[in-house]
């Protein structure tokens, strides 16, 4: 397990949700304010950095999007892995 984490590319570049936000002039905040859930603003910059995330963070930040935007985005928006 430990070799296929090693293996396994962490730092993925910038991904759609960065470009995405931008366009729409959102900021970090204005998604943590439109969650429901804990997401915090170190989650947002990771997802843009384009580290590597859990499921459950990603759907947090699609939930978030989807919310403030009255949107109906799906993870394939958001990321590109």
């Amino acid at each position: 397990m430990r070799e296929e984490n090693e293996r396994l590319e962490r730092n993925l570049g910038e991904q759609p949700i960065a470009r995405l936000l931008a366009t729409l002039s959102l900021s970090a905040h204005d998604l943590v304010a439109a969650s429901s859930a804990q997401l915090t603003h170190k989650m947002v910059r990771r997802a843009c950095k384009g580290r590597r995330l859990t499921s459950q963070v990603q759907l947090k930040l699609l939930n978030a999007l989807n919310a403030h935007t009255a949107g109906s985005y799906v993870l394939g928006d958001l990321f590109d892995y």
